[in-house]
């Protein structure tokens, strides 16, 4: 699921007032929405937009994309470069161990390809016998 940060309009005609929201990017603009994170009034400015910022960086760290209009709000709030700095720390914390193990083999699908890998393989060990050539014949 492609999840975006996009504004939904209320407010009534010719006075927008918007929600940003956190939906799938399927639903309509004023449909569905997964969770709501803020809202915004142009009319008073993309300075005084209210925006919950734990939600936001937690959407952004999960891999949200946002809008145009969300872009700017974010950098005006200073929440882009704070959830790439959170985004790196999480990778930081998360440590990769990488074990050697032996290779898995993938199990056949149907039961006639079992069994000619099963013959494959008794081919492959069987040992060569080298042919005995008998002199003075």
């Amino acid at each position: 699921m492609a999840v975006k940060i996009r504004l939904t309009r209320i407010g009534r005609h010719k006075d927008p007032i918007y929600r940003i929201v956190a939906a799938d990017h399927k639903y309509a603009r004023d449909g569905r929405y997964i969770e709501q994170v803020g809202y915004y009034d142009p009319s008073k400015g993309i300075e005084n937009a209210t925006v919950n910022e734990e939600l936001i960086i937690k959407w952004l760290n999960q891999g949200a994309q946002y809008s145009d209009t969300i872009k700017a709000i974010l950098t005006n709030k200073g929440l882009i470069k704070k959830a790439k700095e959170n985004k790196g720390e999480a990778v930081k914390k998360t440590k990769v161990v990488k074990t050697a193990s032996p290779k898995a083999e993938a199990k056949p699908k149907t039961k006639k390809v079992a069994k000619k890998a099963t013959k494959a393989k008794k081919v492959e060990e069987a040992p060569i016998k080298e042919a005995e050539v008998k002199e003075g014949e």
